[in-house]
């Protein structure tokens, strides 16, 4: 019986080395053109969802870490869709709440500063002259002015917010939809993902993964964390000074936090300049300045949050957990709390795939290393 000929395309695809003369004129066509209609379409897609891109990331995140909570709920209502709208409402009703009261205080708080811009300039008038070689100077009129453009500063944020909230609406519902697809159809996306990788990609495709996912527990759980405790301390010396929007001023530092340059100082620098000018607590004043300094913008946000997120990932140590933190939010904002991580945790993939063993310099710290390089219990 005569033998069919070998089929070519099927050979190649079963090698790993092929020769570009080997390919059809119409064959090399064709890989052009879906090569650059695929480039074409990458480059509008990311132009589509450049605005709501954070949005797509934090509903990703949050949706895969509210997997375990959908599924106890899925036992009991039987109905997955339900199951993710019960979890997501959970999860936002309250979030929605806390936001609501703090614009409420936040828009009454800059009222009553634009009412009082007289007062409040003669006290800060009064605290100048007390500082030497200035007590000949009045500048009441130009505090006063101050202190109504700040008023109006505030203001013009609760403007620009109203202006904008299109487009927050816009990154709200992308945000909760992508909640909603994540914990409705995770399974099925992540079973496709693992159909579609090649056998001999598998090794890199898992090691990936498995990096990916212990960095992004490490830094959402170390970031949390730090934010919770950080703003404790912001409430704690609030409430001791007896500050006004003692709990609103302690919500603002937790959001804040997230932000890349701004963080918890934003609250406790304007604070402890009122205990000083307002309330005359030199003292206390100073006292809240290095209590924040030290505490939650060294100790905590640069110290405690990589070491506690290099501690939960076991992945990278402190160091390359630092760079990844610190680096990512300055490079790629909000994102890079995610992002940052995740792009050392690639790289260490790739080393450790192409070495065949975990490389020392990522290694975590608190692991125990032996002679031959690898941490106890491998």
């Amino acid at each position: 019986m005569p033998q069919s000929p070998p089929d070519r395309r099927q050979d190649d695809r079963r090698s790993d080395h092929v020769r570009l003369a080997d390919f059809t004129i119409p064959e090399l066509r064709k890989a052009l053109l879906g090569t650059g209609l695929l480039l074409a379409v990458l480059v509008l897609f990311s132009f589509m969802i450049a605005d709501v891109l954070v949005a797509i990331v934090a509903g990703v995140v949050l949706g895969a870490y509210l997997i375990p909570v959908e599924r106890w709920l899925r036992r009991w209502l039987r109905d997955p869709r339900l199951s993710a709208i019960v979890t997501i409402t959970a999860v936002t009703v309250p979030l929605l709440a806390i936001l609501v009261y703090s614009w409420i205080e936040i828009t009454e708080a800059s009222g009553y500063l634009e009412s009082h811009s007289r007062e409040i300039a003669a006290r800060l008038t009064e605290t100048v002259q007390r500082i030497p070689f200035l007590r000949e100077v009045v500048v009441e009129e130009d505090l006063s002015r101050w202190v109504v453009l700040a008023a109006s500063r505030g203001a013009d944020v609760v403007d620009a917010v109203q202006d904008a909230i299109g487009g927050i609406g816009i990154s709200i519902a992308v945000f909760l939809v992508t909640i909603f697809s994540v914990l409705v159809d995770h399974g099925r996306v992540v079973g496709y993902l693992r159909r579609k990788i090649p056998g001999r990609y598998r090794d890199l495709s898992e090691t990936m993964a498995r990096n990916v996912r212990a960095v992004i527990y490490g830094a959402l759980y170390a970031t949390f964390l730090t934010q919770f405790v950080k703003s404790a301390v912001i409430l704690a010396m609030n409430l001791y000074w007896q500050i006004p929007l003692a709990l609103v001023l302690a919500i603002v530092s937790f959001f804040v936090g997230f932000f890349p340059v701004v963080g918890s100082w934003l609250v406790y620098v304007p604070v402890a300049i009122y205990l000083m000018v307002f309330r005359g607590d030199v003292v206390g004043g100073t006292a809240m300045l290095l209590i924040g300094l030290l505490g939650n913008t060294i100790f905590l946000s640069l110290y405690l949050r990589p070491k506690v997120a290099a501690e939960k990932s076991r992945i990278l140590n402190f160091y390359w957990m630092f760079i990844g933190l610190v680096a990512g939010v300055y490079t790629f904002g909000l994102v890079g709390i995610i992002v940052g991580p995740v792009v050392i945790a690639v790289l260490k993939a790739i080393f450790d795939t192409v070495t065949g063993e975990p490389v020392p310099v990522f290694r975590d710290g608190g692991a125990a290393v032996d002679h031959h390089g690898r941490a106890a219990g491998e």
